[in-house]
């Protein structure tokens, strides 16, 4: 405990949220949210419909590979600076002195992004769930205002969670873990048991369709491009699925032993739900009674038919409700990662208000304002995606997106600057610089495939918006930067030597703006020690071990 004090400490900040994370909670956060019991079935309707088995079976095991590389070089990077701001405080830490604040900006930008359309895919993908098994054994049809109301309630609910629970936050944790690992077990084996007859292992493994088609007047793309182009669009599933694994590094600041434990929670969250929804996939196409009527179910949700047609209605509705209760957990901690980055962002100045929002709650130990942050944007995002798969579709790959670039951009510079990089305690040797080499090519690929259009031909109905996302981000970030925040943003703002100079970051005792805050921390000298180190910029010369006995 005090040498991950001191450690925050060596970066600039105090201990003000409540460290009583170990290393399984840390791994159990971003296992919560990446949550094979959430992605899978919330895009299984995606899959069966672009590159069906073949593409969901064998795309799986490429992404999970390739997520893994990220994963790693992520893991290592945040060894050597495990803090709640996580992706956009590396990038000031592993750029040059000059680019350390723009490098900053838009990372912390993106990861926003992306955390807030995780949030908006999971929630709202639980309150489809919810609709859906309200129609089982009654007469309920739910519409737009039913799903809209449904999903208001989990994030309010959720929200209040993540502000008066904080302190039940690591035994829900724990009750997550088990009843994601131990939910998805037994649902496949009840799937398969019961099943009245099994999909063949050609149909499983090799079965390949291309329903991207949007009417039966038309055509899928495979015909006029090729099967590759539905076979790469198709691997969204997969990808978005394995996302949010950030939460670990989020959480460091509430961790012991964080150097170590945040980075192997990011590894450990990957390799277990690489294996565990592979798992799942298979059980669920293998048990598939009718290809087509799953496909086309009047349920919305092929997940819930493969249930019904399987287990019938009583059995069906158990097993919905442990997928319910996965997507509620996830949603829960993604909240609680969502808060803690807006939080680490709002005290170093990054976001509008940063000085109110960047508020930890005395009594309860938590960032209240950014939780319900979080929840409010996450709603407003969710709303074009009523009655609507296209456009569900397109915010997960926002999701994707937005936090893939934000991973990248630290790796990257990581590898352009890794002469200078100080590792900490859990590094890769030799492996390091291939690895993160694979993982920056690997989120170039997916940032082009996902902003691809899905559906053809497309239309008003089927555009995919998430490029025109993806650009109000780029626009504000690069168009805010170079209007007003490249004149007081200098990147993360060194909380304990600023408040030595009378300068209260936090609490709202000072009068002057986070804007203020960054002008008198820079002109007074305070972020520009150790040759632009401390400021951003590369790191210290002593290994992050050495740090912290001398602190």
């Amino acid at each position: 405990m005090a040498g991950d004090e001191a450690e925050l400490a060596r970066m600039g900040y105090k201990q003000e949220l409540k460290r009583e994370l170990g290393v399984l909670q840390n791994f159990g956060v971003s296992f919560s949210i990446i949550s094979v019991m959430t992605g899978i079935p919330s895009l299984f309707a995606y899959g069966l419909s672009t590159g069906g088995p073949a593409v969901m079976v064998w795309g799986w095991v490429i992404v999970s590979f390739f997520t893994l590389m990220v994963g790693m070089a992520m893991a290592e990077v945040c060894s050597a600076h495990p803090t709640s701001g996580g992706p956009y405080f590396w990038a000031a830490m592993l750029s040059t002195p000059r680019s350390a604040a723009i490098m900053s900006w838009i990372t912390g930008w993106f990861n926003l992004l992306g955390q807030v359309a995780v949030t908006t895919g999971i929630s709202f993908g639980c309150a489809n769930f919810i609709s859906t098994v309200c129609t089982f054994k009654t007469s309920f049809v739910p519409d737009a205002n039913t799903t809209i109301g449904i999903y208001a309630a989990v994030l309010v609910t959720q929200g209040l969670i993540n502000t008066f629970g904080v302190h039940i936050l690591h035994h829900l944790n724990n009750v997550s873990v088990w009843w994601h690992a131990l939910g998805t077990i037994v649902l496949v084996i009840v799937v398969l048991a019961k099943a009245p007859t099994h999909q063949s292992g050609h149909d499983v493994f090799l079965k390949f369709i291309d329903g991207t088609a949007a009417d039966e007047n038309s055509i899928g793309w495979g015909a006029r491009a090729s099967n590759a182009y539905v076979a790469v669009i198709g691997i969204l599933m997969a990808q978005y699925t394995l996302t949010g694994f950030d939460a670990s590094a989020h959480m460091t600041e509430e961790t012991r032993n964080a150097a170590m434990s945040g980075s192997i929670g990011i590894v450990m969250a990957i390799g277990v739900s690489a294996i565990l929804g592979w798992y799942l996939l298979l059980g669920l196409l293998f048990s598939i009674q009718d290809y087509d009527a799953v496909a086309n179910t009047s349920t919305g949700q092929p997940v819930a038919q493969i249930l019904l047609d399987a287990v019938g209605t009583d059995g069906a509705i158990v097993l919905m409700v442990i997928i319910i209760g996965c997507m509620y957990f996830c949603g829960t901690f993604s909240i609680t990662s969502n808060s803690r980055m807006m939080y680490a962002f709002s005290r170093d100045g990054g976001i509008p208000g940063g000085k109110w929002f960047a508020h930890v709650d005395k009594k309860w130990r938590s960032p209240i304002r950014t939780v319900w942050l979080a929840c409010t944007l996450s709603f407003i995002l969710g709303i074009p995606s009523l009655g609507s798969d296209v456009a569900f579709s397109a915010a997960t790959s926002i999701a994707t997106i937005g936090l893939y670039i934000s991973y990248a951009i630290p790796v990257a510079l990581r590898v352009m600057n890794h002469k200078h990089f100080v590792r900490g305690p859990f590094h890769l040797g030799a492996f390091s610089f291939p690895v993160a080499i694979i993982a920056v090519v690997w989120i170039m690929f997916i940032a082009i495939v996902f902003v691809l259009p899905t559906i053809n031909p497309v239309n008003s109905q089927t555009l995919n918006y998430a490029p025109v996302a993806v650009g109000i981000v780029i626009t504000y970030s690069v168009g805010f930067w170079l209007l007003s925040a490249r004149k007081w943003f200098t990147g993360p703002v060194k909380q304990i030597e600023a408040e030595a100079m009378g300068v209260n970051v936090i609490e709202g005792e000072d009068e002057l703006r986070s804007e203020d805050i960054v002008k008198k921390v820079s002109r007074d000298g305070v972020s520009e020690k150790e040759g632009g180190s401390e400021k951003g910029g590369l790191s210290e010369k002593e290994p992050a071990e050495v740090r912290v006995k001398q602190a």
